[in-house]
């Protein structure tokens, strides 16, 4: 796989999943709305996905030492993975119950790090286990995180 592809697709699967658990698990402790935490997702899928593909797209620019093309197919891949690994998260929403959509959110989350985690880790040639716990370990720190700022603003606004 093309090394501009590569990164725009871990970037935007990453920031897509991790960014979107923590705001469903927030605006559900917060509002326990499933209008809210889908406007929430659709709003990550869409203002998120072109912010994180700008970043990428100008600190690839900053490096100065990739094409006009690298930086464009960066910039492509990091907005079209963020956005369509975001918009997943519609689906248990739009179909379960919010407490049951939260959690199948969260497992459907954890399976795409743990599998993207392992084959970047194999492609490494390093232990996968140990590059899972680390992003694993990662990402249930933001789950944790902003389930706890959910229920403070729940509780104090």
């Amino acid at each position: 796989m093309n090394q501009s592809i590569k990164k725009g697709f871990s970037f935007g699967l990453t920031s897509g999943v991790i960014t979107t658990l923590g705001l469903i698990v927030g605006l559900d402790s917060a509002t326990g709305s499933s209008l809210v935490v889908i406007g929430g997702i659709l709003t990550i899928a869409i203002a998120d996905a072109m912010s994180d593909a700008l970043g990428i797209h100008i600190s690839e620019e900053a490096e100065n030492s990739h094409t006009a093309k690298e930086i464009w197919t960066t910039t492509i891949c990091t907005f079209l993975a963020k956005f369509f690994f975001a918009l997943t998260f519609i689906i248990p929403v739009s179909l379960l119950a919010l407490p049951t959509a939260i959690i199948t959110s969260i497992i459907w989350g954890l399976i795409l790090i743990t599998a993207f985690s392992f084959f970047m880790a194999r492609e490494q040639k390093v232990k996968p286990h140990k590059v899972i716990f680390e992003h694993l370990s990662i990402a249930i720190l933001v789950i944790f995180i902003t389930h706890f700022v959910g229920d403070f603003i729940r509780i104090f606004f």
